[in-house]
């Protein structure tokens, strides 16, 4: 059965600053998939969460990916929310939303999109990854490990599909470009390119036969707006088990907690730290933050879900991201704790101090 799995998102509001929507403004947006989506069977299924202060919408159905009506359906939904939140002066209200007329497609919009058209298989496993207080490229490291690295996967040599490698489209987010890289045979190419995960960024992987396993979020907010309006807080979607990795092989990339771009104010190489889902951003400098719903679809439908990062052994990891992040910070706003100036989201109090550096150099 030929289905679309479409997940998008966005931060419309959150309270007592970028922490977590209030239940008003999740209820709104659940009445409006509801009744305009499921009512109407525009949709086959639908779940919405959040992981700090972003609402996430996955929807399945049978429209295709970049379908107007269907990024319309959470355009509006996310509207209504913004409406909410100004109701009740929530901090950031609509804040991801640069335009409030649709234009047929909430790409470039502000919401991040995730979506892929599948033939669906006979125990379809999917999972959809979010992130918050982070860059889109946050999942180059994991996804690297995934995928070319069988010293962190040995399903990578133990799975006759991946073993074949897989094609990789890494989008430069500055220029707006995709490259399809493949592994093997460039895999140090890839290396090479996701080591700047500021600027390229997974767009998308895929089998060498064109099935789809991976779709994410890759638009930067800044680029689009042409100033500071919210970090990019990326998401995605991943095909798991039988031909792709296994449900345990994708979670575990996650618990390295690795540097990213992020943390208040966007200003700060911090840990992505593994939380349960529907979990609100730390107040301690918001720690850099993802989390993994897993679903079981069966004719679009997706049924029961379960949380990725909610048995005890996490714990453990969510306390090593902790005092991976107090190393940093103790760091102080001295490089490499805090990111390159041209990196900095909240720069132009960096610029103004550096103007009144510049008037006072003189040469000896």
């Amino acid at each position: 059965m030929k289905l679309t799995i479409t997940a998008i998102k966005a931060d419309v509001g959150s309270i007592g600053g970028h922490t977590r929507p209030s239940e008003e403004m999740l209820r709104e947006v659940r009445t409006v998939v509801a009744e305009r989506g499921l009512a109407s069977n525009l949709l086959v299924d639908s779940y919405i969460g959040y992981t700090g202060d972003d609402i996430h919408i996955l929807m399945s159905h049978t429209r295709g990916t970049g379908n107007e009506i269907i990024h319309k359906l959470a355009f509006d939904a996310f509207m209504q929310a913004t409406e909410t939140a100004r109701e009740q002066g929530m901090y950031g209200a609509g804040q991801d939303l640069l335009s409030t007329a649709f234009s047929g497609n909430v790409r470039g919009m502000g919401p991040g999109v995730a979506e892929m058209e599948i033939e669906e298989r006979p125990a379809e496993v999917v999972a959809l990854v979010t992130a918050d207080k982070t860059e889109p490229g946050a999942f180059n490291h994991p996804f690297y490990r995934l995928f070319c690295d069988p010293a962190a996967n040995s399903g990578l040599l133990l799975n006759p599909v991946l073993t074949k490698g897989v094609e990789f489209k890494i989008m430069d987010v500055q220029a707006g470009k995709v490259a399809s890289l493949y592994t093997p045979e460039d895999i140090f190419v890839i290396a090479a390119a996701l080591m700047y995960p500021g600027r390229y960024v997974i767009e998308s992987i895929h089998t060498k036969d064109g099935e789809p396993i991976v779709s994410a979020t890759t638009d930067r907010l800044h680029n689009i707006a042409g100033t500071y309006v919210g970090k990019d807080d990326p998401a995605a979607l991943i095909r798991l088990q039988k031909s792709f990795p296994a449900t345990e092989e994708a979670c575990a990339m996650f618990k390295y907690c690795h540097f990213v771009a992020g943390n208040t104010r966007g200003s700060h190489h911090m840990p992505l730290m593994p939380v349960k889902r529907n979990t609100a951003a730390s107040a301690n400098y918001c720690i850099p933050m993802v989390s993994v719903s897993l679903f079981s679809m069966k004719e679009g439908k997706l049924g029961q879900s379960i949380d990725g990062f909610a048995t005890s052994d996490w714990d453990y990891f969510r306390r090593l991201a902790v005092e991976k992040s107090e190393m940093m910070r103790a760091q102080g706003f001295i490089h490499p704790a805090t990111l390159m100036p041209e990196e900095l989201e909240y720069n132009k109090g960096y610029k103004s101090v550096m103007a009144r550096l510049e008037s006072k150099f003189k040469k000896e």
